[in-house]
């Protein structure tokens, strides 16, 4: 638990205009969040520089956080540091692939180096793509348990000598923020999806496991957000083809989730008012994950419920039938 006796509320009694970027295109969303909500923080974002991991860099930086974000493309890193440079945010972007503990160990001492601390840990980098598990091959498997749960627990490694309370640039009563995104992929079954439900399930269970270890003797803050179907992403776009796509909003109640909605989770978790919240997966996809196909509309349940319950009283089922 982190305890803080100088808590503000962290809820905005006004309204933050926070910029998205979509291609070439701004758009407004409003934050319910106050505007120095993480003053004076420092965030690592691993697949920071685009996706799901931009959105929660974008709004760690309007809340008032300092970011470094990592990623493999250089190209993606300089267009992503430069959007959150035009709006204000102390920003710098570290070439790594998390797979690899040298390039963690340099991406994190960067960060401190260039900011002086370590606050948030923000692990986005994943890998995923469409495939039958019998056209699986043992190595494409390793590869996305390699970077998402493998370069989840590196960078939570590497990192914790600077997020433990009293850690490198720390205060001695209060550890920094972990948050690893996951999904709701194996919470069920999900189809030609068996490489990315083995590794989002082992990311859960590193979030819990952190929690307890790093929680109890560290304070470190150790969560998971686990998105839906979120537009606008790799994932929607690699996962849902457009034929598939095409179908699916065809169906008039099914909706797609926005990375704002994922980063407001984070901020969530990132500020005091999550500081009593670890070890908990925070499923962000508007509950489609609990929905199974609707068989039969209401009215149709009604009527054939009630000529069920007729029928049954008049020629009961499940009696015996023997005459012994």
């Amino acid at each position: 638990m982190r305890v803080n006796t100088s808590l503000r509320a962290p809820f905005s009694s006004g309204v933050l205009q926070v910029s998205t970027n979509e291609g070439n295109k701004l758009k407004e969303m409003e934050s319910p969040f106050r505007a120095n909500l993480l003053k004076g923080k420092v965030a690592l974002v691993t697949g920071g520089g685009s996706g799901i991991g931009f959105e929660i860099s974008v709004q760690l930086g309007k809340h008032g956080a300092s970011v470094a974000i990592m990623g493999r493309r250089k190209h993606v890193l300089d267009s992503a540091v430069d959007f959150l440079r035009s709006h204000g945010i102390p920003a710098i972007g570290l070439e790594g692939d998390v797979r690899r503990e040298d390039d963690a160990a340099r991406t994190v001492e960067s960060t401190f180096k260039h900011f002086g601390r370590l606050d948030i840990l923000v692990n986005a980098a994943a890998g995923n793509f469409l495939v039958p598990a019998q056209d699986l091959s043992p190595n494409g498997f390793r590869t996305v348990i390699d970077i998402d749960s493998i370069g989840t627990f590196i960078m939570c490694h590497e990192a914790f000598k600077y997020l433990k309370k009293g850690g490198l640039g720390k205060d001695p009563s209060t550890g920094g923020t972990i948050i690893n995104i996951t999904a709701t992929l194996h919470y069920g079954a999900t189809w030609y999806q068996i490489h990315a439900s083995a590794a989002k399930a082992a990311i859960d269970s590193i979030t819990r496991s952190l929690a307890l270890e790093w929680g109890e003797d560290h304070g470190i803050l150790v969560n998971g957000i686990a998105p839906g179907a979120i537009e606008d992403t790799a994932g929607v776009s690699k996962l849902a083809p457009e034929e598939v796509l095409s179908k699916i909003k065809e169906k008039p109640l099914y909706t797609f989730g926005e990375k704002w909605d994922v980063a407001m989770a984070a901020l969530y978790l990132s500020s005091d008012a999550g500081k009593f919240v670890n070890g908990a997966v925070l499923v962000v996809d508007g509950g489609q994950w609990l929905s199974t196909p609707r068989l039969l509309s209401k009215d149709a349940v009604r009527q054939l419920s009630r000529r069920q319950e007729t029928r049954s009283r008049v020629a009961p089922t499940g009696l015996p039938k023997s005459k012994l």
